[in-house]
Protein backbone atom coordinates (compact mmCIF):
# COMPACT_ATOMS: atom_id res chain seq x y z
CA UNK A 1 0.00 0.00 0.00
CA UNK A 2 0.76 3.82 -0.36
CA UNK A 3 1.12 6.15 2.51
CA UNK A 4 2.52 9.15 3.57
CA UNK A 5 5.10 9.19 6.25
CA UNK A 6 6.38 11.80 8.96
CA UNK A 7 10.11 10.11 9.60
CA UNK A 8 11.06 13.16 11.43
CA UNK A 9 9.25 15.90 13.34
CA UNK A 10 9.55 19.20 11.40
CA UNK A 11 10.26 17.41 8.23
CA UNK A 12 8.28 16.82 4.98
CA UNK A 13 6.02 13.90 4.41
CA UNK A 14 7.37 11.19 2.33
CA UNK A 15 5.86 8.86 0.35
CA UNK A 16 6.45 5.29 0.78
CA UNK A 17 5.49 2.00 -0.08
CA UNK A 18 4.26 0.04 2.90
CA UNK A 19 3.50 -3.73 3.59
CA UNK A 20 -0.30 -4.31 3.92
CA UNK A 21 -1.04 -4.65 7.99
CA UNK A 22 -2.38 -7.99 9.26
CA UNK A 23 -4.89 -7.31 11.63
CA UNK A 24 -4.71 -8.68 15.49
CA UNK A 25 -7.77 -10.03 17.21
CA UNK A 26 -9.74 -7.08 17.79
CA UNK A 27 -8.62 -5.28 14.71
CA UNK A 28 -10.22 -4.19 11.92
CA UNK A 29 -8.27 -3.83 8.48
CA UNK A 30 -9.83 -0.55 6.99
CA UNK A 31 -9.68 0.56 3.01
CA UNK A 32 -9.19 4.16 3.28
CA UNK A 33 -11.35 6.14 1.06
CA UNK A 34 -11.36 9.65 2.63
CA UNK A 35 -9.14 11.02 5.51
CA UNK A 36 -9.59 14.58 6.64
CA UNK A 37 -6.40 16.95 7.22
CA UNK A 38 -6.71 18.23 11.03
CA UNK A 39 -4.78 20.78 12.94
CA UNK A 40 -3.47 18.19 15.37
CA UNK A 41 -2.30 16.43 12.41
CA UNK A 42 0.54 20.01 11.66
CA UNK A 43 0.83 19.63 15.46
CA UNK A 44 2.08 16.25 15.27
CA UNK A 45 3.99 17.12 11.96
CA UNK A 46 5.54 20.44 13.29
CA UNK A 47 6.94 18.58 16.28
CA UNK A 48 4.83 20.18 18.63
CA UNK A 49 3.12 16.81 20.54
CA UNK A 50 5.63 15.43 21.86
CA UNK A 51 7.01 11.47 21.14
CA UNK A 52 5.16 10.27 18.59
CA UNK A 53 5.52 6.77 17.34
CA UNK A 54 8.18 7.64 14.65
CA UNK A 55 7.90 6.41 11.63
CA UNK A 56 4.24 7.74 11.92
CA UNK A 57 1.45 7.86 9.16
CA UNK A 58 -0.87 10.78 10.44
CA UNK A 59 -4.62 10.99 10.17
CA UNK A 60 -7.32 10.74 12.55
CA UNK A 61 -10.35 11.35 10.20
CA UNK A 62 -10.89 8.29 8.87
CA UNK A 63 -13.36 6.97 6.72
CA UNK A 64 -13.13 3.65 4.91
CA UNK A 65 -15.12 -0.16 4.61
CA UNK A 66 -13.62 -2.92 6.82
CA UNK A 67 -12.04 -5.65 4.34
CA UNK A 68 -10.76 -7.92 6.96
CA UNK A 69 -11.30 -8.10 10.69
CA UNK A 70 -9.65 -9.66 13.84
CA UNK A 71 -11.62 -13.07 16.00
CA UNK A 72 -12.71 -10.63 18.55
CA UNK A 73 -13.90 -7.66 16.39
CA UNK A 74 -17.21 -8.32 16.76
CA UNK A 75 -18.41 -4.91 16.35
CA UNK A 76 -17.18 -4.80 12.60
CA UNK A 77 -18.45 -6.90 9.76
CA UNK A 78 -16.36 -7.03 6.90
CA UNK A 79 -18.01 -4.52 3.93
CA UNK A 80 -19.10 -1.81 6.34
CA UNK A 81 -18.31 1.51 6.06
CA UNK A 82 -17.07 3.43 9.43
CA UNK A 83 -15.25 6.07 10.86
CA UNK A 84 -11.88 6.17 12.86
CA UNK A 85 -11.16 8.97 15.13
CA UNK A 86 -8.18 10.31 17.19
CA UNK A 87 -8.89 8.29 20.31
CA UNK A 88 -7.59 4.79 19.33
CA UNK A 89 -8.11 2.74 21.97
CA UNK A 90 -7.96 2.79 25.92
CA UNK A 91 -7.00 0.69 28.80
CA UNK A 92 -11.01 0.19 29.46
CA UNK A 93 -9.84 -0.25 33.67
CA UNK A 94 -8.25 2.55 35.01
CA UNK A 95 -10.56 4.97 36.94
CA UNK A 96 -11.14 7.47 34.21
CA UNK A 97 -12.50 4.66 31.81
CA UNK A 98 -14.64 3.13 34.67
CA UNK A 99 -16.34 6.63 35.03
CA UNK A 100 -17.33 7.70 31.80
CA UNK A 101 -14.09 10.07 31.30
CA UNK A 102 -12.11 7.42 28.84
CA UNK A 103 -10.59 10.27 27.59
CA UNK A 104 -8.56 11.15 29.80
CA UNK A 105 -7.30 7.58 30.26
CA UNK A 106 -3.34 7.76 30.92
CA UNK A 107 -2.84 4.51 28.57
CA UNK A 108 -4.77 5.75 25.91
CA UNK A 109 -3.48 5.31 22.14
CA UNK A 110 -4.43 7.96 19.33
CA UNK A 111 -4.72 7.21 15.95
CA UNK A 112 -1.76 8.66 13.66
CA UNK A 113 0.23 10.22 16.48
CA UNK A 114 0.90 6.55 18.48
CA UNK A 115 -0.54 4.30 15.84
CA UNK A 116 -0.67 4.71 12.04
CA UNK A 117 -3.58 6.28 10.60
CA UNK A 118 -5.30 7.61 7.58
CA UNK A 119 -2.88 9.21 5.39
CA UNK A 120 -3.08 5.68 3.55
CA UNK A 121 -4.34 3.55 1.45
CA UNK A 122 -5.24 1.32 4.63
CA UNK A 123 -4.85 1.80 7.74
CA UNK A 124 -5.20 -0.63 11.17
CA UNK A 125 -7.86 0.20 14.10
CA UNK A 126 -8.93 -0.91 17.22
CA UNK A 127 -12.71 -2.57 16.43
CA UNK A 128 -14.10 -1.07 19.44
CA UNK A 129 -13.06 2.79 18.76
CA UNK A 130 -14.85 2.51 14.72
CA UNK A 131 -18.07 4.09 14.74
CA UNK A 132 -20.68 3.10 12.17
CA UNK A 133 -21.60 6.63 9.85
CA UNK A 134 -24.96 8.03 8.28
CA UNK A 135 -25.39 6.75 5.01
CA UNK A 136 -26.27 10.33 4.41
CA UNK A 137 -22.87 11.93 4.01
CA UNK A 138 -20.25 11.49 1.29
CA UNK A 139 -17.15 10.11 2.46
CA UNK A 140 -15.05 13.29 2.11
CA UNK A 141 -18.28 15.12 3.51
CA UNK A 142 -18.00 12.90 6.54
CA UNK A 143 -14.58 12.68 7.22
CA UNK A 144 -14.07 15.98 9.29
CA UNK A 145 -16.58 15.13 11.40
CA UNK A 146 -14.70 12.82 12.94
CA UNK A 147 -12.44 15.57 15.06
CA UNK A 148 -13.66 18.44 13.62
CA UNK A 149 -17.36 17.57 14.37
CA UNK A 150 -16.42 15.50 17.54
CA UNK A 151 -14.75 17.65 19.05
CA UNK A 152 -16.61 20.41 18.59
CA UNK A 153 -19.69 18.95 19.59
CA UNK A 154 -17.79 18.11 23.41
CA UNK A 155 -17.06 21.83 23.49
CA UNK A 156 -19.71 22.69 22.98
CA UNK A 157 -21.81 20.68 25.26
CA UNK A 158 -18.71 22.15 27.63
CA UNK A 159 -19.65 26.07 26.90
CA UNK A 160 -23.05 25.22 29.07
CA UNK A 161 -26.70 26.43 28.18
CA UNK A 162 -25.88 30.09 27.84
CA UNK A 163 -27.23 31.50 24.22
CA UNK A 164 -24.51 34.10 22.91
CA UNK A 165 -21.53 31.64 21.84
CA UNK A 166 -18.49 33.04 20.78
CA UNK A 167 -16.20 31.52 18.62
CA UNK A 168 -12.84 31.74 18.49
CA UNK A 169 -10.79 30.27 15.21
CA UNK A 170 -13.34 29.88 12.14
CA UNK A 171 -11.88 26.78 10.82
CA UNK A 172 -13.10 23.23 10.37
CA UNK A 173 -14.22 22.37 13.86
CA UNK A 174 -16.05 26.60 14.28
CA UNK A 175 -18.04 25.61 10.72
CA UNK A 176 -19.38 22.34 11.59
CA UNK A 177 -20.53 23.33 15.46
CA UNK A 178 -21.94 26.44 14.14
CA UNK A 179 -24.85 24.58 12.32
CA UNK A 180 -25.37 22.53 15.91
CA UNK A 181 -25.63 25.69 17.85
CA UNK A 182 -27.76 27.43 15.56
CA UNK A 183 -29.82 24.41 15.58
CA UNK A 184 -30.36 24.64 18.94
CA UNK A 185 -31.65 28.73 18.94
CA UNK A 186 -27.91 29.82 20.07
CA UNK A 187 -26.59 33.13 18.67
CA UNK A 188 -23.08 32.70 17.47
CA UNK A 189 -20.38 35.54 17.12
CA UNK A 190 -17.33 34.50 14.70
CA UNK A 191 -13.62 35.48 15.78
CA UNK A 192 -10.65 35.34 12.80
CA UNK A 193 -7.40 36.46 12.68
CA UNK A 194 -7.69 40.08 12.92
CA UNK A 195 -8.09 41.37 8.80
CA UNK A 196 -9.49 38.01 7.65
CA UNK A 197 -12.15 39.70 5.70
CA UNK A 198 -12.56 36.04 3.74
CA UNK A 199 -13.10 34.35 6.63
CA UNK A 200 -15.40 36.51 8.45
CA UNK A 201 -17.49 36.73 5.65
CA UNK A 202 -17.19 32.62 5.69
CA UNK A 203 -19.20 32.27 9.27
CA UNK A 204 -21.41 35.18 8.19
CA UNK A 205 -22.65 33.38 5.56
CA UNK A 206 -23.04 30.23 7.75
CA UNK A 207 -24.98 31.97 10.23
CA UNK A 208 -23.00 33.92 12.26
CA UNK A 209 -24.89 37.10 13.82
CA UNK A 210 -21.57 39.07 13.89
CA UNK A 211 -18.16 38.19 12.50
CA UNK A 212 -14.87 40.30 13.16
CA UNK A 213 -11.06 39.90 14.29
CA UNK A 214 -10.07 38.34 17.49
CA UNK A 215 -8.32 41.83 18.31
CA UNK A 216 -12.18 43.18 18.34
CA UNK A 217 -14.74 42.97 20.93
CA UNK A 218 -18.48 41.34 20.38
CA UNK A 219 -20.81 44.38 20.34
CA UNK A 220 -22.52 42.40 23.14
CA UNK A 221 -21.12 39.91 26.37
CA UNK A 222 -20.64 36.48 25.23
CA UNK A 223 -22.17 34.05 27.58
CA UNK A 224 -19.81 31.14 27.04
CA UNK A 225 -16.44 31.56 24.17
CA UNK A 226 -14.99 28.40 22.62
CA UNK A 227 -11.38 28.88 21.68
CA UNK A 228 -10.29 26.39 18.39
CA UNK A 229 -7.45 28.60 17.51
CA UNK A 230 -3.90 27.22 19.21
CA UNK A 231 -3.25 30.61 20.22
CA UNK A 232 -3.09 31.47 24.14
CA UNK A 233 -3.24 34.99 24.07
CA UNK A 234 -7.08 34.80 22.83
CA UNK A 235 -8.17 33.65 26.45
CA UNK A 236 -7.66 37.00 28.29
CA UNK A 237 -8.96 38.40 24.81
CA UNK A 238 -12.07 35.94 25.25
CA UNK A 239 -12.11 36.40 29.13
CA UNK A 240 -12.71 40.69 28.38
CA UNK A 241 -15.37 39.42 26.51
CA UNK A 242 -17.36 37.20 28.11
CA UNK A 243 -20.17 38.23 30.84
CA UNK A 244 -19.99 37.21 34.90
CA UNK A 245 -20.54 33.70 35.25
CA UNK A 246 -19.40 32.79 31.82
CA UNK A 247 -17.28 29.55 30.81
CA UNK A 248 -14.48 29.79 27.99
CA UNK A 249 -13.70 26.15 26.76
CA UNK A 250 -10.16 25.51 24.81
CA UNK A 251 -10.55 23.01 22.50
CA UNK A 252 -7.18 22.31 21.15
CA UNK A 253 -4.98 19.58 22.39
CA UNK A 254 -2.03 22.36 21.70
CA UNK A 255 -2.33 26.04 22.43
CA UNK A 256 0.81 28.45 23.09
CA UNK A 257 1.09 30.00 26.39
CA UNK A 258 -1.58 31.65 28.25
CA UNK A 259 0.21 35.54 28.56
CA UNK A 260 -0.61 36.72 32.44
CA UNK A 261 -3.91 38.51 33.00
CA UNK A 262 -5.35 40.45 35.39
CA UNK A 263 -7.63 38.65 37.88
CA UNK A 264 -10.48 41.07 37.20
CA UNK A 265 -11.26 39.35 34.08
CA UNK A 266 -11.51 35.91 35.58
CA UNK A 267 -13.55 37.29 38.94
CA UNK A 268 -17.07 36.24 38.61
CA UNK A 269 -17.27 33.56 38.68
CA UNK A 270 -16.18 33.14 34.96
CA UNK A 271 -14.66 29.58 33.93
CA UNK A 272 -11.90 28.64 32.08
CA UNK A 273 -11.36 25.00 31.21
CA UNK A 274 -9.94 22.65 28.77
CA UNK A 275 -11.59 19.96 26.69
CA UNK A 276 -8.83 16.65 25.79
CA UNK A 277 -10.01 14.25 23.01
CA UNK A 278 -13.29 12.70 22.84
CA UNK A 279 -15.33 9.47 24.33
CA UNK A 280 -17.35 7.02 22.35
CA UNK A 281 -20.55 8.34 23.97
CA UNK A 282 -19.84 12.06 21.95
CA UNK A 283 -19.39 9.80 19.04
CA UNK A 284 -23.03 8.32 19.45
CA UNK A 285 -24.46 11.66 20.47
CA UNK A 286 -23.09 13.54 17.45
CA UNK A 287 -23.81 11.00 14.88
CA UNK A 288 -27.41 10.91 15.75
CA UNK A 289 -27.56 14.21 16.04
CA UNK A 290 -25.88 15.63 12.89
CA UNK A 291 -28.13 14.22 9.89
CA UNK A 292 -31.50 15.93 11.90
CA UNK A 293 -29.70 19.45 11.82
CA UNK A 294 -28.45 18.79 9.11
CA UNK A 295 -24.78 19.39 8.99
CA UNK A 296 -23.08 20.53 6.01
CA UNK A 297 -19.49 19.94 5.66
CA UNK A 298 -17.43 22.87 3.47
CA UNK A 299 -13.98 20.70 2.12
CA UNK A 300 -11.55 21.08 -0.76
CA UNK A 301 -10.19 17.75 -1.80
CA UNK A 302 -6.41 16.68 -2.19
CA UNK A 303 -5.16 12.95 -3.59
CA UNK A 304 -3.28 11.12 -1.05
CA UNK A 305 0.39 12.68 -2.42
CA UNK A 306 -0.68 16.09 -2.01
CA UNK A 307 -0.80 15.83 1.74
CA UNK A 308 1.73 18.08 2.24
CA UNK A 309 0.06 20.45 0.24
CA UNK A 310 -3.29 20.35 2.26
CA UNK A 311 -1.05 20.53 5.66
CA UNK A 312 0.51 23.58 4.24
CA UNK A 313 -2.63 25.08 3.10
CA UNK A 314 -4.16 24.93 6.65
CA UNK A 315 -1.14 26.14 8.35
CA UNK A 316 -0.87 29.21 6.35
CA UNK A 317 -5.09 29.76 6.67
CA UNK A 318 -6.25 29.23 2.88
CA UNK A 319 -8.90 26.80 3.86
CA UNK A 320 -12.82 27.61 4.40
CA UNK A 321 -13.88 24.55 5.66
CA UNK A 322 -11.80 21.49 6.06
CA UNK A 323 -8.83 19.73 3.56
CA UNK A 324 -9.68 15.74 2.89
CA UNK A 325 -7.51 13.37 1.42
CA UNK A 326 -9.30 11.46 -1.14
CA UNK A 327 -7.59 7.78 -2.33
CA UNK A 328 -9.30 7.86 -5.52
CA UNK A 329 -8.71 11.51 -6.16
CA UNK A 330 -5.89 12.59 -8.61
CA UNK A 331 -3.20 15.06 -7.40
CA UNK A 332 -3.26 18.02 -9.78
Amino acid sequence: MRAMVLESPGEKLVSKDYPLPEPGPGDALIKVDACAVCRTDLHVVDGELPKPKLPIVPGHEIVGRVVKAGGSASNVKVGQRVGVPWLGGTCGSCLYCRSDRENLCDEAVFTGYLRDGGYAEYTLADARFCFPLPESYADEQAAPLLCAGLIGWRCLKFAGDGRKIGLYGFGAAAHIIIQIALYQGRTIFGFTRPGDRSGQDFARSLGASWAGGSDEAPPEPLDAAIIFAPAGELVPAALTATRKGGIIVCGGIHMTDIPSFPYEILWGERVVRSVANLTRQDAREFFELAPKVPVRTTVRTYGLEEANQALDDLRAGRLQGAAVLQMNHSAA
